[in-house]
């Protein structure tokens, strides 16, 4: 037993896909509507002035060098970075430099 199905309407209301190339996409916007505009730039006299703990500078920075080398940080390796980022300065950097040299690849 088969079933035809017979549909006698334009393929535009068959294909939910099909466009009419004749309408717009987007309706025009209307005459004296706000438009969008860029921000301005941030004002440096109204910035906070509160330091970041060089651990937490640390951690941020280990973060960005691990993303950008392709190796996203999961939630279990939190211990492992909050660690890496208690040892010195200079360790840290040259952790970065690693991670950085690996992207440049």
């Amino acid at each position: 037993m088969t079933i035809a199905l017979e549909h006698h309407t334009p393929q535009s209301f068959v294909d939910p896909y099909a466009a009419d190339p004749a309408e717009p996409a987007w309706p025009p916007a209307a005459a004296g509507q706000d438009m969008d505009h860029l921000l301005p730039p941030p004002n440096p006299s109204e910035r906070l002035s509160i330091l970041i703990d060089p651990r937490d500078q640390h951690r941020l920075a280990l973060h960005a060098a691990l993303t950008a080398a392709g190796i996203p940080p999961r939630p279990e390796d939190r211990d492992a970075i909050d660690q890496l980022s208690a040892l010195p300065p200079g360790i840290n950097t040259t952790l970065q430099r690693w991670l950085h040299h690996t992207t440049s690849r």
